[in-house]
C-alpha cells in the first residue's frame, strides 16, 4: 500500500461500501479467503438468472487484488466461472467478503528504504483443477520487502508431474524478470544481478541446471532452453527453499486459516488507522 492519504481513504471506502452493500458486515468473519471444505466445479447447480451480479462482484474483488495479494488466488479461482455462473458459486465470493471483514483496511506497505535488491518466489499447485487437471502457477517478485509483481493463474497445458508444473512456474517468473530488467534499465533503476529466484522443488532446479535434455523433459524443451539461457547469462541465480518458507504458497493454494495467517505474516502488511 502506498502511504498516501488519498489512496488509503479510497481503499477503505471502497472496501467498506462493498461489505455494506453485500450485507457482509452483519456476518461472522472468516479466517481464510475460501472455504477449504467446498470445491467448486464447472456446470454444477442451476444457472443464475442474473449472471451480471456474480461478474460485477468478482470484478470488484479483482480490483482489490492491487493492494491485497492475500486474495489473489481466491479471485483467480472465482474468475474461472465468469462465463456461466451458477447458484453454488455465489457462496464463495461471500465467504471471501467475510474474510475481508477481519480487517478491511489491510494492505501491502510500500517502504521507502534504500534496498533495491530484487528477488522472486515461484510455486505451483499440481493438477489442482478437478475438471481439467491443470495446475496453478504463482509467482511473486519483491524489491526489498516490497511486492512489485505477482501472478496467480491456471497453466495453459496439463503438467505430467509436480516437477514439471513447478518448472513451468519457474519459466513464467523468469520471463517476468527479463521484462522487469529491461524496464529498470529504461527508467533507469539500479538492479543488482543475478536476481535470486527461490523454488521449493529440487527436481525443477536440476532440470534448469542440467545441460542434457532427457526424454522425460523434451516436451518442455523450449522452457528449458529459455530458463537455462537466462541462468547462463547471469540474469538469475536459482535457490532451493523449504516449503514452509515459500511465500508464493499464498497465491497458488487454498490455505487453511492458520497456514494462511502464517504466510501472510511474512509480508510487510499495513493496517490503515480509522479517521
Amino acid at each position: 500500500m502506498y502511504k498516501d492519504d488519498g489512496v488509503i481513504i479510497s481503499q477503505r471506502k471502497f472496501m467498506l461500501d462493498l461489505l455494506k452493500k453485500c450485507n457482509s458486515l452483519e456476518h461472522k468473519a472468516c479466517s481464510s479467503p475460501l472455504d477449504p471444505t467446498i470445491k467448486l466445479k464447472a456446470k454444477e447447480g442451476a444457472i443464475l438468472q442474473d449472471p451480471t451480479y456474480y461478474r460485477k462482484l468478482v470484478g470488484k474483488l479483482n480490483f482489490l487484488t492491487n493492494t491485497r495479494l492475500d486474495i489473489a488466488y481466491s479471485v483467480q479461482h472465482l474468475s474461472q466461472f465468469m462465463q456461466e455462473p451458477r447458484e453454488p458459486y455465489l457462496k464463495a465470493p461471500f465467504h471471501l467478503l467475510r474474510y475481508l471483514k477481519n480487517d478491511p483496511t489491510l494492505g501491502i506497505f510500500m517502504s521507502k528504504d534504500g534496498d533495491h535488491t530484487v528477488k522472486a518466489y515461484c510455486d505451483s499447485d499440481w493438477a489442482s483443477c478437478p475438471v481439467s487437471r491443470r495446475s496453478i502457477t504463482g509467482y511473486l517478485v519483491l524489491q526489498g520487502n516490497n511486492p512489485i509483481r505477482l501472478k496467480s493463474k491456471k497453466q495453459e497445458t496439463i503438467s505430467l508431474s509436480s516437477a514439471e508444473a513447478k518448472y513451468r512456474a519457474l519459466r513464467k517468473v523468469v520471463g517476468e524478470l527479463v521484462w522487469l530488467s529491461r524496464l529498470f534499465e529504461e527508467l533507469p533503476v539500479p538492479l543488482s544481478l543475478p536476481i535470486s529466484v527461490f523454488c521449493d522443488s529440487q527436481s525443477a532446479l536440476q532440470i534448469a541446471k542440467n545441460p542434457v535434455l532427457h526424454g522425460t523433459t523434451k516436451h518442455i524443451e523450449v522452457d528449458c532452453h529459455f530458463v537455462r539461457d537466462q541462468l547462463q547469462a547471469g540474469l538469475i541465480s536459482l535457490h532451493h527453499i523449504r516449503t514452509d518458507n515459500q511465500l508464493a504458497d499464498i497465491i497458488t493454494k487454498d490455505l487453511t486459516g492458520i497456514k494462511h495467517s502464517a504466510t501472510l505474516g511474512k509480508f510487510v502488511v499495513f493496517t490503515t488507522p480509522s479517521t
